[in-house]
């Protein structure tokens, strides 16, 4: 008998309506500008898991701010999670000076604006009516894509060398249960010299105290020269941190993963709506049983994914305690079209 090409078990099953709030604005003392943010949520639930997603750098208008990563955003939200979107310092939005202390990235300050969600998801709730009493604050995720994958590994504990004083940063955040990193940036010892020159903080990033769980994702076509020479660079943080992790690869995917930033975005070099689809159901089934260690979401989207025609990427797992990717199938998974 052929194999599915696909399996409608990995989608999370059918959508719920969302309500989406923009913008909420965070009182930030010491920051340049208060923290703006978009919330999306079911309409209907209770006891809801979080999910904070950071954003890429990137350049354009308002992908890279609230306003963005719609395709995820909206998946997530739909199948039961609240999404709450910061707009980070480097957001094109703002228009801040690039050349402060922290640089165009803002990195030290995007980690901290995630940390700032944590510390005040009662207001939060608060400014928004539409969840009042509905979130399960003991149940956050972060997920983060490019520089945003940057953020949340070192929520996990990877360690970075601040350029300007050369003292090693440590924003390890044990209160986040669960962590996706996204097209992260790799080695900093492998960067190209674009890197070192425009971002530094790039080039002193390591892995070795990235100990907490997380699912890294990555496209085996993400490859940048002004970034790294290695073709494998963006899956550094899943090969030079100790396990638990898990590594998703998508076949054929580019650095934005057919589309993940924006509907129809014109960034996007490998447009393809099936590469999104998977990003969405392969990360929601991995949030899911990392959060609810009950729920079988991710090892019966693995299941699912083992009995696909059509591969369309893989998973590997590493590590004593990593939620069950493999449980029951093998240590590299043939990954199909999705639903």
């Amino acid at each position: 008998m052929n194999k599915p090409s696909h399996n409608a078990d990995i989608s999370g099953g059918a959508p719920t309506r969302v309500v989406s709030v923009s913008p909420v604005v965070l009182p930030a003392p010491g920051r340049a500008v208060d923290l703006q943010l978009r919330v999306s949520a079911p309409v209907t639930g209770s006891a809801l898991p979080i999910i904070l997603l950071s954003h890429g750098h990137g350049r354009s208008n308002n992908l890279s701010s609230l306003n963005g990563y719609g395709p995820l955003a909206n998946y997530w939200a739909a199948r039961g999670f609240v999404v709450i979107q910061p707009t980070h310092l480097d957001s094109t939005t703002l228009r801040l000076d690039p050349d402060g202390p922290e640089g165009a990235l803002f990195w030290r300050s995007r980690a901290e604006d995630m940390r700032r969600l944590l510390d005040q998801l009662e207001a939060i709730e608060a400014a928004v009516p539409e969840i009042a009493g509905r979130l399960d604050r003991g149940r956050v995720a972060a997920v983060g894509h490019s520089l945003g994958g940057h953020t949340v590994a070192m929520l996990a504990g990877m360690r970075v060398i601040d350029p300007k004083n050369g003292e090693e940063v440590n924003l390890v955040e044990p209160r986040l249960k669960a962590r996706v990193l996204i097209g992260a940036p790799g080695n900093g010892a492998d960067t190209a010299a674009f890197v070192t020159e425009h971002y530094p903080v790039l080039h002193n990033t390591n892995f070795a105290d990235m100990k907490l769980p997380a699912l890294v994702v990555a496209g085996d076509k993400d490859q940048n020269p002004d970034f790294s020479a290695r073709a494998d660079w963006r899956t550094d943080a899943y090969f030079l941190s100790p396990g638990p992790k898990s590594l998703l690869t998508i076949f054929g995917g580019e650095h934005i993963l057919g589309g993940i930033s924006g509907y129809d975005a014109a960034e996007t070099t490998d447009e393809n709506p099936e590469r999104v689809a998977l990003v969405a159901q392969l990360t929601w089934a991995y949030l899911r049983t990392a959060l609810y260690p009950e729920d079988t979401s991710w090892p019966a989207a693995s299941q699912a994914l083992l009995a696909a025609a059509t591969p369309l990427g893989r998973i590997e797992s590493k590590g004593e305690g990593q939620i069950a990717a493999d449980a029951q199938t093998k240590d590299s998974l043939a990954l199909p079209v999705p639903a």
